[in-house]
Order: C-alpha cells, then sequence, then structure tokens
C-alpha cells in the first residue's frame, strides 16, 4: 500500500483563494442590479431577445428565446426560462414589462399558480425595450466578449429613464442583499427632470410614494419616506384593498401587498379561524380568474366588516412591510444608496452614453465629410479622373494614380474608383457636395454637443418628456395617510384575564389562569425542584424577572402559554436569551411598578429600590445593571409597605429588623446600608418575610438601629430555611 500524501493548507489561504472569489463573483455578475436595472441575467436575456428581431414582428416560443439565450447565459434552460417569466406582462411582477407575453406565466400574486412550459408559452419585446437599446449600435455603452468568446454582449444597456426605480428589484448576494422597490414612470421621469434642473429640489414632492404592479395601499408616513429617500434604507407598510357586498354580506379582497401571496394570506386565515381568534368568518374562496385577483370571505351575520378587516389587517400578511435596501453595483461597487444619489450617478451613466453616441456620429459624419471633400477635388476636371482610370492598365494602380492625379488620401480615392459610371456626371457630384454643407454644421453641433454637460443633460430631459408622454401611467398603488388609519394593535386583540405565574427552582415558569389553578392547584415538578416564587398580574401585563448575574428582563405575560398545575410550563433558557450559567431569582409584576424591591447581599448590606426605576420609555426586553452586583445577592423581597424581616448569618446568629430602617436607593445599583455586623468568616445566610418564621419569642432579637449585632436564636424557634 502506498503511503497517503496530507498537505496542510491555512484556511485563512483556503477563503482567500476559494470563497471570496465566489462570494465577489455573486455580488458582481449575479445578484446585485446595476445602474441601468438589470441583473446580468436579465440583460443577457433581453440582449437576445433585441437580437434575434423580436423588438419588430410577432412573437416566438419561449423556448427559442430560452435556447437562443444560452449563447451569452450559460446556466439551465428552467433558471433562464425564470428570468424570463419574471418580466412578463403576464406574471404582473414588474411595474413597466419588458416582454409581451403570451400563454400562462403565472402570477406574482400566487405561490401555487405555475407557469406553462416554454414549448408552450410565446413572447417578443414589449415597446417600451425602444427605449432600452436606443442606440446600442453606436457605442453607447461597452462591449464584451462572451463566455466562450464567439459573441459580443453589452455591460450596460443605455436605458433613458432611470429603470433601477421603476421595476421592483431583489437579491440576495453574499454578505449583502438587495431590495429595491419600484416607483411610478411618469413620477420617476418628472423627478429626474426636476433633480436635471436643480440638485437641490425636494424629490419627495414628485415621488410621492412607492407604486407596486398589484396596486394596494400604502401607509404613508412623512418621516419614513423621507428617510428611505435620503438614506437607501428603512420600511414602510403596504395593505390590501377590499370591496364589501352588503347584499350577500361577503368582502371581496382585489389587491394585497407586493410582499406576499393569496395563499399565504389563505393559510393564516385558517389557522386563525382554527384556534378561535377568528370567529366572524363562515367561507374563504380564493376565486381569482383571467380577471384579476379576487380573495372572498363570507361573514356571519351581523359582523362589522370594517372592524374584522382592521382585525385581519394586523394578525395576517393582508398588511405588510416592505424593507428598503437600495443597493446597487456602481463600477462593480456595491453601494447602499438614496434616491437622489441615484438618480445623479443614473444621471452620469446617461451623460457618457449620449457623449459616446455623439462621438460614434461625430466620427462618421467627419470620415464622410472627408470623402466628400474628395469628390469635390474631381468636379473641377470630371474627364481628367476618367482619362486616370482609362488610361491605367493595371486595376491596383488605379487608386495611387487617382490620388496623385488630384492630391487626395487613399480613402477618398478609394470612394471615387467605386462611383459608377453612370454616376460620374456633374449634376451626381453637385448633389452630394451639397451635403457637404449640412455635414459641416451637424459635426459642428455634436462638437458642442460633447463637450457641454448643459446641452446633454437638456437632451436627457426632452427624452424624459417624450418617454413620460407615451409610457406614462396612472399610480397602481393608492397613498393613505398614516394619522387617517385606526389599526388595531395585536395586543388589542389578547384576551385580558388575571393568571397566577410560578418560578420554580429548575428554572421553570408558568402561566395558569385563576380557573385552571382553582381545578386543580397540584403542581407538577421535576425530581428535587421546587416552586420558589408566586405572583399575580394580568394576562396582558408585564413581569419582571431578575437574575443573579443583575440582569432584569422584561417580558409580557401573554408571551408564556397557558398551561396548567400538572405541566412543567415554559423552560427560562428557552424563553429569554440568557447568558451562560445565568439564573433567575426573583419575579415582579410590572403592570403599576408601585412599590419597592429589598435586595439583600451576602456581605450583609440591604437596599429597598423602588420598581419605577425598572419602567423604560422603550420597551426594553433586557436591563444590564438591574442592581449591586459586587457582592452576591442572596434574597430579594418585594415590599409595598414596611414589614419585620428576619436577617440570619451563616453562623446562625440573627436580628429582627423592621424596613423602615433600610435606605430607599437613589439609582439601580445602590449598595445598600450595613444592616448586619460581619466577622471575618460570617456572611450573611438568607432574609426572611414574616409568614417565614414564627413570630413568637422574637423580643430578643429585635434591633432598632443598624448595623444589627445579631444574636443567638433560640434553638426552639422554627426556621422556615
Amino acid at each position: 500500500m502506498g503511503e497517503t500524501l496530507i498537505s496542510t493548507q491555512k484556511i485563512t489561504d483556503t477563503l482567500k483563494q476559494n470563497y471570496m472569489p465566489y462570494a465577489m463573483s455573486v455580488i458582481v455578475s449575479r445578484a446585485i442590479p446595476e445602474i441601468d436595472g438589470f441583473k446580468p441575467a436579465h440583460r443577457k436575456l433581453l440582449y437576445t431577445m433585441y437580437k434575434m428581431g423580436l423588438l419588430q414582428g410577432g412573437k416566438t416560443k419561449s423556448a427559442n428565446i430560452v435556447g437562443q439565450t444560452m449563447r451569452l447565459n450559460p446556466h439551465g434552460d428552467q433558471a433562464i426560462y425564470e428570468t424570463m417569466v419574471r418580466l412578463t406582462v403576464g406574471a404582473e411582477t414588474l411595474l413597466v414589462p419588458f416582454i409581451d407575453s403570451k400563454g400562462n406565466f403565472g402570477k406574482q400574486y400566487s405561490r401555487d399558480m405555475a407557469y406553462a412550459a416554454p414549448r408552450y408559452t410565446e413572447a417578443k419585446l414589449a415597446p417600451i425595450c425602444k427605449e432600452l437599446f436606443a442606440d446600442i449600435d453606436k457605442n453607447t455603452v461597452e462591449f464584451v466578449d462572451n463566455y466562450d468568446g464567439t459573441m459580443k454582449e453589452p455591460t450596460l444597456l443605455p436605458t433613458t429613464f432611470p429603470n433601477i426605480l421603476v421595476n421592483p428589484n431583489q437579491g440576495i448576494a453574499v454578505g449583502m442583499a438587495s431590495n429595491i422597490c419600484s416607483f411610478n414612470l411618469r413620477e420617476v421621469c418628472q423627478a429626474t427632470i426636476a433633480y436635471l434642473k436643480n440638485e437641490k429640489t425636494d424629490v419627495c414632492q414628485y415621488l410621492k410614494a412607492p407604486d407596486f404592479p398589484g396596486g394596494g395601499k400604502i401607509i404613508y408616513n412623512g418621516e419614513e419616506m423621507r428617510t428611505i429617500y435620503e438614506t437607501g434604507r428603512g420600511s414602510f407598510k403596504i395593505r390590501a384593498v377590499y370591496n364589501y357586498d352588503a347584499k350577500n354580506n361577503y368582502i371581496e379582497i382585489t389587491q394585497i401587498p407586493y410582499t406576499t401571496t393569496v395563499e399565504a394570506i389563505i393559510d393564516k386565515l385558517v389557522d386563525l379561524i382554527k384556534i378561535g381568534k377568528i370567529k366572524e368568518v363562515n367561507d374563504i374562496r380564493d376565486e381569482t380568474d383571467l380577471g384579476g385577483l379576487k380573495l372572498t370571505l363570507d361573514l356571519k351575520r351581523n359582523t362589522d366588516p370594517d372592524e374584522l378587516m382592521k382585525k385581519l389587517y394586523t394578525l395576517t400578511p393582508l398588511e405588510d412591510s416592505f424593507n428598503c435596501n437600495f443597493n446597487i453595483l456602481i463600477d462593480g461597487h456595491p453601494r447602499v444608496m438614496g434616491i437622489k444619489e441615484i438618480l445623479s450617478e443614473w444621471i452620469k451613466f446617461r451623460i457618457k452614453c449620449i457623449r459616446r453616441k455623439s462621438q460614434f456620429e461625430l466620427d462618421r459624419k467627419s470620415e464622410k465629410l472627408h470623402l466628400l471633400l474628395g469628390l469635390e477635388q474631381i468636379l473641377l476636371d470630371i474627364d481628367k479622373a476618367i482619362k486616370i482610370i482609362r488610361d491605367t492598365e493595371k486595376e491596383k494602380d488605379v487608386v495611387p494614380n487617382l490620388m496623385a492625379g488630384f492630391q487626395i488620401d487613399e480613402k477618398q480615392a478609394e470612394f471615387i474608383a467605386e462611383i459608377k459610371l453612370r454616376n460620374l456626371n456633374k449634376e451626381y457630384i453637385l448633389k452630394r457636395i451639397a451635403e457637404a454643407d449640412t455635414l459641416r454644421k451637424e459635426i459642428e453641433s455634436l462638437k458642442k454637443l460633447i463637450q457641454d454637460d448643459k446641452k446633454i443633460k437638456k437632451v436627457i430631459e426632452k427624452e424624459l418628456q417624450r418617454i413620460e408622454k407615451e409610457y406614462g401611467e396612472p399610480r397602481k398603488s393608492e397613498i393613505i395617510e398614516e394619522e387617517k388609519i385606526t389599526s388595531i394593535s395585536k395586543e388589542d386583540l389578547i384576551d385580558d384575564y388575571g393568571v397566577k405565574i410560578f418560578l420554580t427552582e429548575h428554572q421553570y415558569i408558568k402561566k395558569i389562569s385563576h380557573a385552571s389553578y382553582r381545578a386543580n392547584s397540584t403542581h407538577a415538578l421535576k425530581d428535587g425542584d421546587r416552586v420558589l416564587q408566586e405572583i399575580e398580574v394580568n394576562n396582558k401585563g408585564d413581569i419582571l424577572l431578575f437574575s443573579d448575574k443583575q440582569n432584569v428582563y422584561r417580558i409580557k405575560a401573554y408571551e408564556l402559554e397557558d398551561c396548567k398545575a400538572s405541566n412543567l410550563g415554559d423552560y427560562l433558557p428557552n424563553v429569554l436569551e440568557m447568558e451562560e450559567d445565568e439564573h433567575i431569582i426573583f419575579i415582579s409584576e410590572g403592570n403599576t411598578y408601585a412599590g419597592y424591591i429589598l435586595i439583600a447581599f451576602e456581605n450583609g448590606k440591604l437596599i429597598k429600590i423602588p420598581l419605577k426605576y425598572y419602567e423604560t420609555k422603550q420597551y426594553r426586553r433586557k436591563l444590564v445593571g438591574g442592581f449591586y452586583g459586587r457582592s452576591k445577592c442572596v434574597r430579594i423581597l418585594p415590599v409595598m409597605e414596611d414589614i419585620d424581616i428576619l436577617l440570619v448569618r451563616n453562623d446562625e446568629k440573627a436580628a429582627l429588623i423592621n424596613t423602615s430602617l433600610i435606605p430607599v436607593g437613589r439609582q439601580r445599583q445602590a449598595a445598600g446600608v450595613q444592616s448586619l455586623k460581619m466577622g471575618k468568616k460570617t456572611f450573611l445566610k438568607t432574609v426572611l418575610a414574616p409568614d417565614e418564621y414564627d413570630e413568637t419569642d422574637m423580643g430578643a432579637l429585635r434591633a432598632k438601629e443598624l448595623p444589627a449585632q445579631g444574636k443567638e436564636v433560640n434553638t426552639q424557634l422554627k426556621l422556615n430555611l
């Protein structure tokens, strides 16, 4: 047997060699859109259709398009077809679709409606694609070799409008993502024109809010929308549109949020009906047909449809959030940008396209003028030109002889030599030379355009005005002011009733309704476990949980599952994001934040902390540094009014004091006052409340001032330790 050779390699080197190139490939070549508004897969597909001549003429089978696209996109036919489906009119995915389709292409708002196979469907480019490929053959954009070097493809499409903002775009790369909402084409054109004229313009005046192909109602919050426009990040809510038929007592939902599907809504509704949270609905029917989306809810008698919809907006995806992340590739680098920044980058790109096109035309016209200037030379003596050609014995000498005879260059001589014999007359040559004056004016105009950004911006402005007029459509998504909406929070839909909360030593917590506890109060506990504490709270109330690492957690009682005493309850480390080896040692209701908690430390110090110190303006789930942490906490007791407590040291010496002697801390982490004197080897073992010790024969242990000396406990005294 031969020896197996094992080579070692640093994991950092492996990541650099393998993972990083993959990550960059996904970011740059797959998932993140570029300034023309397309990912490479979309661009390759549309360019293939353009080269197939599908901008004019009839439709062709989708299978044909998919096959041709493989020359640019080395992926499987299914992946290419899925890309194509998204761009079609039939799928209703884009606000401005680029592919005019025939056949079943599924629907964006349906999860289960499958599109037909490519052999059954047909497609061609939509008319607006003229704006994607305008002057693409005039060097407006750079071309590169395809994957096998057999043909060229454009790196970007010279879109004459900011397509990046007009159609929704989502992509998940490695370590980053992009999620761009769509805006109305007409509004985008108006905003871009305004920005061209004045970069300080407020785009919010023109781009009122996003617009989606499926409609819906956008809940408009001016401050949130401005944040999205300025930073490229943020979220807004969009809700379904419904009609109520009073005669037949049913609700028709005709538009849903772009971020969800009919099936997801139905699934959620069915779940809510099963658990009894929605009792007003008799039947749910998906009546989507060729006329469009329709979800029908048959209602029970005396149901208020508006109140029901408020409830459904809260509990189902009928109201959903769109999370914006305007991450776009600019010169191969991903950048999250606001609207103005995106418009600025698109205008730079468009200026570059027009300048390249103008230079292309300038070169062509200059070349043509150069040839006409040569033709002008032979007008002086046509007979001489004919004689030179006739007297030349060899064909290869015609061009050199013409160059010598008229003092013209090779290109001009070649042009003259190619003129047909019938055109060697004065009339033809004069007509051609007359074009020279027009060419000179056009060349001069092009030179001025190339050198002046303001003139180019005027060209862009005219293009946008034309596009707005030719392709602009009214908004599909309605805008409603947030202030005009009366909504129901999820908490409003939660039943409120009294519950008992039990904390066990093994870190289980139980929430038991009063009715259930009256029926059975015998607790099921794990072996060796015991109930540490019991409190009463409302189901909508807060529960404060104090840990042995000075953290204070806060949860709503309804976040815990209702259970019976015979159940173990919820395991706290699963409910809270607790630290390793952290234990909850005390719980308190947080409804009123009235009263105090008494905290006793191993060093003999005690402090009273008002519960209101744990009340925060924002609902914080975890409060770090909830109390003094330099000495171990041995007991926390709730104190509504002053009581007698028994302090017990580890050497069984004790003192009885009233909590009125203990000061109120000015902050949560106050160290407290020394309440029981300590020796070198002694520490505070525990603190007992009145119901935990026998109050008889306690006179000898009472201390009227702090720190208490502590006395030997009478052996007949019963301590519930």
